[in-house]
């Protein structure tokens, strides 16, 4: 009987770096970079894990921005491109869902007010807060997230979830954002959709006795409002749609530790990728190139 030696006879290193025009020595070079590749690629893939364990669905830009001590610490040269391919050939990017639903109720006999920022933008923290209302999705309904963000900074100020649209739920957020004033602004807006929930006369009261200045949308178009549509796009998509959820308590639990996270660990693009923390509570002056179509849309 034929053994396997006999039908494929093994072909020594030698005559085979001969016959491929190559040296022993950069063979074995060769081999060298590629195991020195693979153990780099797991190292960065392993740090990748641990990062999405806090940010689940952080996008590649700022995961590169993130993983550069790492990097460094380790003498490992990688740019976006390389790893955007890394990301890919592991199924580790991450993939952006659409999904709308209305928290928007317009329709009502309240006042509404101008809007007051259609050509303006702050210049520092706590001049322009901006409100919204935004859904989240449960194993088997949904519960509702107000947020009270600061546009500057895009610090997330003050947050309420409920399992109703209530009025006095975006006023819990509204309160809140309040009391983590360390002093009174001088000059404050506060910029929100013409839902029946920002028109309340407790809401509009709330804001007025605090000499907040009140903005509003002038249609539904999110471009009037695209920081807040943004930062609930953030904590939707990357944060909380990553987690099986089933009740309001689970809920409240996860968007405390989730808007800690946001605002305290984020980077972001657009103020030069510091954290809101950061920017807000030192009053970083954000060297930042306002565009009518762009504004507010990278974070």
């Amino acid at each position: 009987m034929l053994e396997m030696k006999d039908v494929y006879p093994r072909i020594s290193l030698a005559r085979l770096c001969r016959l491929l025009g190559i040296t022993r020595q950069a063979y074995y070079q060769h081999y060298w970079e590629v195991s020195d590749i693979t153990i780099e690629h797991q190292l960065i893939l392993d740090r990748v894990v641990e990062i999405r364990q806090v940010h689940p669905a952080i996008g590649g830009r700022k995961l590169l921005y993130l993983l550069q001590p790492f990097l460094l610490e380790h003498q490992i040269k990688m740019g976006r491109d390389a790893l955007f391919d890394l990301l890919a050939a592991n199924k580790l990017l991450v993939r952006k869902r659409k999904r709308r639903i209305s928290t928007t109720q317009s329709h009502h006999w309240l006042k509404k007010y101008p809007n007051l920022v259609k050509d303006w933008h702050p210049s520092k923290p706590n001049e322009l807060w901006v409100s919204d209302i935004t859904y989240i999705p449960l194993m088997n309904g949904f519960l509702y997230l107000s947020l009270v963000t600061d546009a500057y900074s895009h610090k997330i100020m003050g947050y309420a979830v409920a399992d109703n649209l209530e009025a006095i739920n975006t006023t819990k957020a509204l309160d809140m954002a309040l009391s983590n004033l360390t002093e009174v602004p001088g000059f404050l807006i506060h910029h929100s959709d013409r839902g029946i929930q920002y028109c309340s006369f407790e809401y509009v009261n709330t804001l007025k006795q605090n000499n907040i200045k009140i903005s509003m949308t002038e249609n539904g178009d999110p471009l009037e409002n695209p920081v807040a549509e943004r930062i609930n796009g953030i904590l939707k998509e990357e944060y909380l749609r990553h987690y099986p959820l089933t009740n309001l308590n689970q809920v409240i639990a996860l968007v405390d530790d989730v808007v800690d996270r946001y605002n305290r660990l984020r980077p972001h693009q657009s103020i030069n990728m510091v954290t809101p923390e950061v920017v807000h509570e030192k009053q970083l002056l954000i060297n930042r190139t306002w565009s009518k179509k762009k504004q507010y849309v990278t974070l």
